[in-house]
C-alpha cells in the first residue's frame, strides 16, 4: 500500500460546505441484519433542505478527513480486478453516470448486502461529487485555470437507528483515489473506523472480490 497525502484530503473536505457543496447526488440504501434493502433513495443534492444538506455532507466528510494511513488507507486495483463484471466495472460506471442509474446501484447494494454481516441495520450512503482542482504556482498559491475535473464517489456504510437515523460511518471508501491532485482510477481508499476492525476488512474483500 502507497501512503495518502494528507493535504489532497484537506484540499477535497475543504469544498465539502453548504457555502462550497461538491455534491450533486445523493443516494442509498437501509439494509436489514441480513443484508436485504428495506428501501432506497436517489436525490439531487441540491433539492435536501440545509439541514439535511449539512447531516449529508458531515457523512460523506467523514471519510477522507479520517486519519489518514491509519483509518483511511490506499488500494491498488490490478489487471485482474478490472476485469468484465468487477466491482472496479461497477463503481466506473456509477461515477460516469452520476449515480443516475438505480439498476446498477441495486446490483451494488445486493453484491454489498449479500457479504456483509453486523448484527443491526445500517445504511449504504453514496454521494457524486466534482471538484474542479485549480492549477497551483510554483508558490503553491491556487491560479484560477482548472487542470482537470474530478468526479469522484464517496460510500460511507452507517449504523441507523429509530426512523433511518444514521450514526457516524463506521467504513466506506473514496473512488477514485484523489492522488497528487489529480485522479487515480486504478486506486480506491479505503475508510474503517478502527483502523483494525474486521468490518473494513470485508469491504476491502467485497471490493476486490472476483
Amino acid at each position: 500500500m502507497e501512503k495518502i497525502n494528507r493535504e489532497d484530503m484537506l484540499e477535497l473536505t475543504r469544498r465539502m460546505t453548504l457555502k462550497r457543496n461538491c455534491f450533486d447526488r445523493i443516494a442509498g440504501a437501509y439494509m436489514d441484519e441480513e443484508g436485504f434493502v428495506d428501501g432506497t433513495f436517489n436525490k439531487h443534492f441540491q433539492k435536501l433542505t440545509a439541514k439535511e444538506q449539512q447531516i449529508n455532507l458531515d457523512i460523506a466528510k467523514a471519510i477522507p478527513f479520517s486519519d489518514t494511513n491509519v483509518q483511511l488507507r490506499e488500494y491498488v486495483f490490478r489487471e485482474a480486478d478490472r476485469k468484465q463484471g468487477s466491482m472496479w466495472q461497477l463503481l466506473m460506471a456509477l461515477k460516469e453516470c452520476g449515480l443516475k442509474n438505480d439498476a446498477m446501484l441495486d446490483v451494488f447494494y445486493e453484491e454489498f448486502g449479500s457479504k456483509y454481516r453486523i448484527d443491526s441495520n445500517y445504511a449504504v450512503y453514496f454521494f457524486h461529487g466534482s471538484y474542479d482542482v485549480p492549477l497551483k504556482a510554483s508558490d503553491k498559491e491556487s491560479l484560477w485555470e482548472s487542470e482537470e475535473v474530478f468526479q469522484f464517489l464517496i460510500c460511507a456504510i452507517c449504523p441507523v437507528s429509530g426512523d433511518y437515523e444514521p450514526g457516524e460511518p463506521e467504513c466506506g471508501f473514496l473512488f477514485p483515489a484523489f492522488k497528487d491532485r489529480s485522479s487515480d482510477i486504478h486506486r480506491i481508499d479505503i475508510f474503517r473506523k478502527d483502523g483494525k476492525a474486521v468490518h473494513g476488512e470485508r469491504v476491502e474483500e467485497i471490493l476486490f472480490s472476483q
